[in-house]
């Protein structure tokens, strides 16, 4: 929750998110920027990469009959919109789970929808199908796709197992443990051996799964793994070798 707030609060100070600098790394050979609010940004092809939002994840909850606070989706828009206004991109690519389950754009309420579609104009948008949403989106701006290849890279929900050179992914939301002066903190973090990337979920009730679980096994070169985690004033880079837990 601490770390849902701190982004929150970054995203109604444009002013305070346009000091606060991005790390540059780069992604097979393409340059890149991780974004402290959770978003990645290819300058040369003016594209912004983000990773499970998770839209309406309140509302489908609420359907199955555990009601929480409906406030998860103007809190994610909200931040999305400030990752927009700071890199005015060309084309976005939103890396699927953009919605909680399958009905949730079809039901998403109209200021919602009304908000997308303002940060739409004017621009590309590509809405990747994840495990949640694989029927794609309804009555919004842009176009679905399993994948997508551009600007030398692959872009999917899920990454392919193994190593892979050239791809960006969601789904596993990878989060990583450091430890200073007997305190741990754990973050969401973007992770990447240079090769392939990994996204921490954008959306702002996800949790994350830690760079060490099962699931993460094989898909980077350990050696080379560099986990950038999302803190509340700037960005984090720690090698996996240095991390804890």
């Amino acid at each position: 929750m601490t770390t849902v707030m701190n982004r929150l609060a970054l995203a109604r100070d444009i002013s305070g998110l346009a000091a606060m600098p991005g790390i540059e790394t780069s992604v097979h050979g393409i340059a890149a920027v991780c974004d402290p609010l959770g978003a990645l940004y290819l300058p040369d092809a003016g594209l912004l990469v983000v990773s499970d939002l998770h839209l309406e994840k309140g509302a489908a909850l609420a359907r199955r009959g555990m009601m929480l606070p409906p406030y998860d989706t103007l809190a994610t828009l909200t931040v999305l919109a400030a990752v927009i206004s700071r890199y005015n991109p060309k084309l976005v690519i939103s890396l699927g789970d953009n919605f909680h389950d399958r009905i949730g754009s079809r039901h998403l309420p109209e200021n919602f929808r009304a908000l997308i579609v303002e940060m739409a104009r004017g621009r590309e948008w590509i809405w990747i199908n994840g495990n949640h949403d694989p029927d794609g989106i309804v009555d919004l701006p842009g176009t679905s796709a399993d994948e997508m290849h551009y600007a030398g890279l692959t872009f999917r929900h899920e990454p392919k197992n193994g190593l892979q050179s050239g791809e960006i992914a969601g789904h596993l939301h990878p989060s990583a443990t450091v430890r200073r002066r007997e305190k741990s903190v754990r973050r969401p973090c973007f992770a990447t051996d240079g090769a392939r990337l990994l996204m921490p979920a954008f959306g702002l009730m996800s949790g994350g799964l830690d760079l060490g679980h099962q699931a993460m096994k094989g898909l980077f070169d350990k050696a080379l793994l560099v986990a950038h985690l999302l803190g509340k004033d700037r960005i984090y880079s720690v090698r996996y070798g240095n991390l804890w837990g």
